[in-house]
């Protein structure tokens, strides 16, 4: 076991340098002028000149480069001229509230898709097995935008019963002193997640109903309970946990539309301001740690997959 996370270490070392390379050649591709965009277009070549030197833009891209890695390595992710403050504040500040949304509804998601997944599976091409699909097609069909907003037609303008808007704490503890602004933003993003988990579970778990261990546990008189949670759940989670490494990353980045549509205050909403700002300290310094954050998730599955089913180390 030691030696199969040690292995995938290292694959995740070189994994993550290669994410952080094409992200920083990609970005400095981009047309435009960093001294522009920060001191004006009306600003003199000279002033361009002086800014570009000061801060050793004119140097190499792979000096550059390795100026960037240096800092990376030192946990500095750059500073941002627009905002006027470093990166890692930023991310520091906004971050745990995505957090927050997002781990919450990925939760709620599992919480909900496991059950329903095997309960389709145990009564396949029945009632249960029919409506499961029939509304998981539909949640998985439905933009994020379009369910949000169903939600708040339904739930705060015609039957009042939730706001329409997140909680506007600058905290992150803040935002549950009113809990009932959570409901609707996370619950957007857990029925469209629950849509997309359900379907792997269901097809995952009856896979695993028709193996020889499945009627050899059934053939030995264990009790269903016993089958359907020894075998059948443990097998089937295979197929989900890849589903979690990768929707680790989605904490941050699947709250974009959510975050503009509940006016939710987060890092997903700071980083296409970035976009439309031209911040290439900010678009850099997320889109790298979204990179790692993936390499990560892939990491956590992969361990998963070992500590599910022992074949898999080897």
């Amino acid at each position: 076991m030691i030696g199969f996370i040690i292995r995938r270490l290292g694959q995740a070392v070189v994994v993550t340098l290669g994410v952080v390379t094409i992200t920083f050649l990609l970005l400095h591709m981009l047309p435009g002028s960093l001294a522009r965009d920060i001191i004006g277009n009306r600003a003199t070549p000279q002033a361009v000149a002086a800014f570009n030197r000061e801060y050793g833009l004119n140097r190499s891209i792979w000096y550059q480069y390795g100026v960037f890695i240096d800092k990376l390595l030192h946990g500095n992710l750059g500073y941002s001229f627009v905002a006027n403050r470093t990166v890692d504040s930023l991310v520091a500040s906004e971050l745990p509230r995505d957090l927050v949304l997002g781990g919450l509804s990925l939760v709620f998601a599992l919480a909900i898709a496991i059950p329903v997944g095997v309960a389709q599976a145990v009564r396949r091409n029945g009632l249960v097995d029919y409506a499961g699909t029939g509304f998981s097609f539909l949640l998985y069909s439905m933009p994020q935008y379009a369910v949000a907003l169903i939600l708040i037609q339904l739930l705060a303008i015609t039957f009042h019963i939730f706001p329409a808007e997140a909680p506007q704490s600058p905290s992150t503890l803040g935002l549950f002193a009113h809990p009932s602004g959570l409901v609707l933003p996370v619950a957007s993003l857990t029925l469209v997640t629950f849509a997309q988990f359900s379907r792997y579970m269901r097809s995952s778990a009856i896979d695993t109903l028709a193996q020889d261990y499945m009627r050899t546990a059934r053939a030995k008189g264990l009790p269903e309970r016993l089958v359907l949670w020894r075998h059948l759940l443990r097998n089937s989670l295979i197929a989900v946990i890849t589903l979690v490494g990768l929707s680790i990353p989605y904490i941050i980045t699947g709250t974009l539309i959510i975050e503009q549509v509940f006016n939710f205050p987060g890092l997903g909403l700071e980083y296409f301001t970035a976009t439309l700002r031209d911040d290439y300290p900010v678009m850099l310094g997320v889109t790298v740690l979204v990179g790692m954050i993936t390499v990560v998730g892939n990491l956590v599955a992969d361990i998963g997959y070992a500590l599910l089913d022992p074949r898999i180390r080897y």
